[in-house]
């Protein structure tokens, strides 16, 4: 199966232009594609998973990837998808987040030798003469045309900033810009960014006459990536010391019945026949699955050891042996402790059970909290030091978190 077939056959394409010229490109090892990254955090989370892996696929077929930083875009934010304008950050949070994400994005995308390029499009943007943008760039577009861009849709009754509504053109700038310095043929974006996409294609070819070799792709890596990266707890961090590997391993573990195999067409490397093959298990055999997923996808991010630990610690607990060696663990000392004690709720939200006060007073009201095996509903239950000093102390929220306490 050439590399294309198999990008549809995983169910990653959902639109397209110029799909026989992309197949050439992509079939033959031709593509130099860009997908953006903004560093709207300081650490990729599980929305970004499926262009990472992506992006890895293609590059195994000899295809190189321009991963883009937009240091530059963050300074106006993205209006798609938003209610509310984005929270301003300063030009030093940003830097932090663009640093934290390339050390991230090296483990999945080969950078050697010319491989992969990673640029940050604060390069050329930041430097931008206002004047020379309405002339030479906002000349191309239509604000008419614009309006109707699914992207400003949402906003408009809440009201859309000229500040965002910057950012189609300077999207659309980006892939102008890396077309012209690196050859980039081709960009791949979530559906919502399909506007912003084809805007960044029509400046290319008015700019440099319609033979200008411009493609885009459109993968669904917004609409499914955002949602597998959302939990009733947050964001699903690729960060270790943000999400655990035994809690990044759980998170796959738990996926739906209904999203498993989906999740595994999208996400892993396993052979499409391979996984074609598991469309007919049923019961107990969807179990079986989703530890395959679970395992593949924390190999990937967190290496073949840490897998294989996030594996033997879910499965001893979940078969009763009790094994915590590989369990999430928050150490506490005196300076943790009000008057000699912790109460429960305080304990929840700092092993990140629970992201708020409020949430862990609900868990507990709810009965969906232990501690060592034993159910507690009493919201001003706490714990002293010696609590801590006999058997471990593991607390448990709903059937499948789990987490120890070790006192210093």
């Amino acid at each position: 199966m050439k590399v294309y077939d198999e990008l549809t056959a995983r169910g990653l394409i959902a639109q397209v232009t110029d799909e026989n010229e992309i197949k050439d490109l992509v079939n033959n090892g031709k593509a130099v594609f860009y997908i953006g990254f903004d560093p709207t955090a300081d650490s990729l989370h599980v929305g970004h998973f499926m262009a990472l892996c992506l992006m890895k696929r293609l590059q195994m077929a000899g295809n190189q990837p321009i991963a883009l930083i937009g240091g530059g875009t963050a300074m106006i934010g993205d209006p798609s998808g938003r209610s509310d304008m984005r929270q301003m950050m300063t030009a030093e949070t940003i830097q932090h987040n663009c640093d934290c994400f390339k050390e991230q994005m090296s483990h999945f995308i080969d950078f050697t030798d010319n491989k992969a390029l990673m640029v940050n499009n604060a390069d050329w943007l930041l430097d931008l003469n206002y004047i020379d943008v309405l002339r030479d760039v906002g000349a191309h577009f239509s604000v008419n045309r614009m309006l109707t861009a699914e992207c400003y849709k949402q906003r408009m009754e809440k009201g859309l900033s000229f500040l965002e509504f910057n950012y189609m053109i300077m999207q659309s700038y980006d892939f102008y810009t890396l077309y012209q310095k690196y050859g980039c043929n081709m960009q791949f974006g979530g559906d919502d960014q399909w506007s912003n996409m084809l805007g960044g294609t029509e400046l290319i070819r008015r700019k440099l006459g319609k033979d200008a070799y411009a493609m885009t792709i459109n993968l669904l890596l917004n609409s499914e990536g955002k949602k597998m990266g959302k939990t009733q707890s947050g964001a699903v961090w690729l960060d270790p010391n943000k999400t655990s590997p035994f809690n990044f391993y759980q998170y796959w573990r738990n996926v739906s019945d209904a999203d498993v195999q989906k999740c595994l067409r999208m996400l892993t490397f396993l052979p499409i026949e391979q996984i074609n093959e598991m469309d007919q298990w049923e019961g107990s055999q969807l179990n079986e699955a989703k530890e395959i997923l679970a395992y593949e996808l924390t190999k990937l991010v967190h290496g073949e050891e840490e897998a294989g630990k996030a594996q033997a610690g879910a499965r001893a607990l979940f078969s009763g042996t009790g094994n915590t060696e590989h369990m999430p663990t928050t150490e506490l000392s005196d300076a943790d402790l009000d008057n000699g004690s912790i109460d429960l709720i305080s304990l929840l939200v700092k092993t990140g059970l629970v992201q708020s006060r409020s949430e862990g007073r609900r868990a507990i009201e709810q009965g969906g909290v232990s501690v060592n095996n034993e159910k507690v509903t009493d919201i001003k239950a706490a714990y002293t030091a010696d609590t801590f000093s006999g058997e471990e102390f593991i607390i448990k929220r709903g059937k499948k978190k789990f987490h120890k306490i070790l006192f210093l």
